[in-house]
């Protein structure tokens, strides 16, 4: 299994110099099994150049993992490439809604006035599948899926093939729950996950859905992920200010813990 990053910043894409390093791209996670299945996590703005980047092979088809559905997550949706092929079988899984299904959710947000052309246009190659806590497989890959807290309904992912775990975690408050997703990151080989936040900011911003930096390392040191990546930078983050939140949580957990960079990939 191998995880590329297409996208890493949190709520709003923040391209520019100051962002360089680490990217301005909204989440969106490439995953390729053993098998060569592909299974992309998120659809933010990184999912756009991931899409360009399957123009040379296209995939016999294609799974989308959604966390959950707020704009950073799905606004790239209508800018991937993939959805306009009908060639080529796309499977989007996410969070079951209340009051409504995943379809007509994100049908609403690719069709007018929020989209140019209605939903119809991707045809019958784009099908729907609703999960809750549960554990699926495709081609070999396990998927688990578990609620953790952020505001809607919002899913984090562990991901297991040939003994080897990653689990992301975009967006999780460990402010208001210590424990959330911490069943999906015990003992993971990598672990991606949420870390937003200096503390003075969470101050002003509890029940926003996502964690400070102070409250990581209890999560990393009860979890023991072998490798823990710090996910979903704050747009007003420059690249400077992410090395010193990177450079306390380090000093608080005693242990290496790494910065998500676009295009960074990891072999499992």
């Amino acid at each position: 299994m191998r995880a590329t990053i297409w996208g890493c910043r949190g709520s709003l894409a923040t391209p520019g110099e100051p962002t360089v390093r680490y990217g301005g791209n909204t989440t969106s996670v490439e995953v390729r099994t053993s098998s060569g299945r592909l299974v992309i996590l998120d659809a933010g703005t990184g999912i756009r150049p991931l899409g360009l980047s399957l123009a040379a092979e296209r995939p016999a088809s294609i799974d989308l993992v959604l966390t959950h559905l707020h704009l950073d997550h799905v606004e790239g949706l209508g800018f991937f490439a993939p959805l306009f092929d009908a060639d080529c079988p796309v499977t989007i899984w996410g969070p079951r809604q209340q009051g409504s299904s995943l379809r007509e959710r994100v049908a609403a947000y690719l069709s007018p006035p929020l989209f140019p052309l209605p939903f119809e246009q991707f045809g019958e190659h784009v099908e729907f599948v609703e999960v809750g806590d549960e554990t699926w497989s495709l081609d070999g890959l396990r998927l688990t899926s578990r609620g953790v807290r952020h505001p809607g309904s919002t899913l984090a992912y562990r991901l297991e093939e040939d003994g080897s775990t990653f689990t992301f975690i975009p967006d999780n408050e460990l402010g208001l729950d210590p424990e959330s997703g911490l069943g999906l990151a015990d003992g993971a080989d990598l672990l991606f996950h949420d870390a937003q936040y200096t503390p003075d900011e969470y101050r002003t911003r509890s029940g926003w859905g996502h964690t400070s930096i102070d409250d990581l390392p209890p999560f990393l040191a009860e979890a023991a992920p072998r490798r823990a990546v710090m996910f979903h930078h704050d747009p007003t983050h420059a690249d400077e200010a992410l090395e010193s939140m990177r450079d306390r949580v380090r000093e608080l957990a005693g242990r290496e813990v790494e910065l998500a960079a676009e295009r960074s990939s990891y072999e499992l």
